[in-house]
């Protein structure tokens, strides 16, 4: 403590070297599974007629990265939500992250994307939710959920580590793809944005 009472401030040098190594522990024990459900989401991506993607609050916003990536890959790709998003139908993907697996929104949509028969892809901690029952490809991220206030899983604050690793899985998702299609970076090019 100072002589003011306060705990000094950590440096933003050391907080980013806690996040980083524990974003390199879920990394390693993902890889270190050698989990069939990456393979998998790349496989459902890749087939898809269209995808549509949905995430809450950051992890949302980290699947948008994910929608930009895919449609840079030529894919058919809608976010949630946009004015434009057509109806999900059968060949479709729904790409879903939600740390607690019981988001009322995402489980929502999973439960119509699944009554049209459309598949679905979800990112979670927790096995066991009924987003991961919906779900045909599950990846089990061993992190902390928001609520999990503890400490013992992650010193970050309220799914900060989850919402880091989705945004990590969806660009090694997208890497995967965009090696197997043999495009090159030049031929990805045209499809960024121009009207900015």
């Amino acid at each position: 403590m100072s002589a003011s009472g306060t705990a000094p401030t950590p440096s933003v040098a050391a907080s980013f070297a806690l996040i980083a190594d524990e974003v390199r522990g879920v990394v390693a024990e993902l890889v270190a599974q050698d989990d069939p459900a990456l393979d998998a989401a790349a496989v459902q991506l890749r087939s898809a007629d269209r995808v549509f993607v949905l995430g809450a609050g950051r992890s949302g916003l980290a699947l948008r990265m994910t929608a930009m990536r895919l449609m840079h890959l030529g894919l058919d790709v809608h976010v949630v939500g946009d004015v434009t998003t057509p109806a999900i139908a059968a060949g479709d993907v729904l790409l879903v992250a939600s740390g607690s697996g019981t988001t009322g929104v995402i489980v929502r949509a999973a439960e119509t994307a699944a009554s049209v028969g459309a598949e679905i892809v979800a990112i979670t901690t927790a096995p066991g939710s009924r987003l991961a029952e919906l779900a045909g490809v599950t990846i089990v991220v061993p992190a902390a959920q928001k609520t999990d206030h503890e400490g013992a899983i992650s010193a970050q604050y309220s799914g900060g580590l989850f919402e880091q690793v989705v945004e990590l899985l969806g660009d090694a998702l997208f890497h995967s793809l965009w090696q197997a299609s043999g495009a090159t970076a030049d031929e990805l090019w045209p499809r960024h944005a121009n009207l900015e």
